[in-house]
């Protein structure tokens, strides 16, 4: 992924040009520096994680906070330390546990990957990020990620975090434009430090830099180690040019989605759907353990066509499947 970095041509956008290469080691160090004393204490930037831990933590952590993510990353390395021990089990148990995570196609995808690892990899997450890339899954930033943080390599990380920070520190917007470009992906090679050990905590401690202090609502400037560089301040803290669309949630189909799947990740035998539409005492039986979260499907009181709808995304994406006359997770 990483190749040398490339030098600037002209200036670099909020690093003074007389002494370009001073001030990036300059910012290189004072993040390291305040890395070092502020990261918070994660399970999967312990030394002693595999890099299974690392890429599945990079697979939850996706538009999901870290809180949320804890203690199912927490309870699925107990369950399954290796790839083979979840691609033994049924894709529909992976999903199971998932649990409100939200996103659950990201749960096939992680099951698709350990498989994908016993096929093609004798059971270990690939090291280099054409391999990663080449998992059920992976995308480009997750790849470089466990590359990078798994493997300690060299490799452009850019991230949401990654990319607001670069572009107040650097360009001067409260944010960076609302779909990745190539001239950012140049400027975050430009960033990277030469050694390999270096880029790697440059990666973790610009993404830590703005989870928690140079945040989309609310950055904590006072608090952050390299203000003093910061283009953004610099010019005033001029407002962002757009609104982010935040992801709506009650009353949409994705609302619907989570509810049946939560049916459907407690039942004991395939759900029928008309158990779904209809309450349990109009129909006269009930599958056993369901009460709970059919009782909260039904009281979405979504129209029968928002949950037809919900019904048929959910087995086009593979998340639920049709046996004998109902719905149940994937076998």
């Amino acid at each position: 992924m990483a190749a040398p970095p490339e030098k600037p041509s002209g200036p670099t956008p909020g690093v003074p040009p007389s002494d370009a290469g001073a001030s990036l080691a300059g910012l290189h160090a004072a993040l390291d520096t305040w890395f070092e004393s502020h990261a918070r204490d994660l399970p999967w930037r312990d030394a002693g994680c595999s890099a299974w831990g690392v890429l599945v933590s990079e697979i939850m952590l996706q538009q999901t906070p870290v809180v949320r993510v804890l203690p199912v990353w927490e309870e699925w390395l107990r369950r399954w330390p290796e790839p083979a021990d979840l691609a033994r089990e049924s894709a529909g148990e992976a999903v199971r546990s998932w649990g409100r995570l939200g996103y659950p196609r990201r749960a096939l995808r992680l099951h698709a990957a350990a498989v994908a690892i016993g096929d093609s990899h004798g059971g270990m997450v690939p090291a280099t990020y054409a391999e990663l890339l080449g998992l059920p899954g992976v995308g480009s930033y997750t790849a470089a990620a466990v590359a990078a943080f798994a493997y300690g390599r060299r490799e452009t990380v850019v991230d949401t975090n990654i990319r607001r920070v670069h572009a107040r520190l650097f360009a001067g917007t409260a944010l960076p434009s609302q779909a990745l470009t190539a001239t950012e992906m140049r400027l975050a090679g430009q960033l990277l430090p030469d050694d390999v050990g270096a880029s790697v905590r440059w990666n973790a401690s610009v993404m830590e830099l703005g989870a928690l202090v140079c945040t989309a609502r609310a950055p904590k400037c006072g608090a952050c180690p390299v203000r003093s560089s910061c283009a953004w301040l610099a010019a005033g803290e001029p407002p962002p040019t757009y609104t982010p669309k935040g992801q709506s949630w009650h009353g949409t189909d994705r609302q619907v989605r989570g509810a049946v799947l939560a049916v459907l990740r407690v039942a004991d035998a395939p759900v029928p759907p008309e158990l779904l539409q209809r309450a349990p005492a109009d129909l006269g039986f009930e599958p056993a353990g369901v009460g709970i979260p059919l009782a909260a499907l039904h009281r979405l009181n979504s129209a029968p066509e928002q949950l037809e709808r919900a019904l048929a995304g959910l087995l086009a994406d593979g998340l639920a499947e049709l046996h004998l006359g109902g719905l149940r997770l994937p076998a």
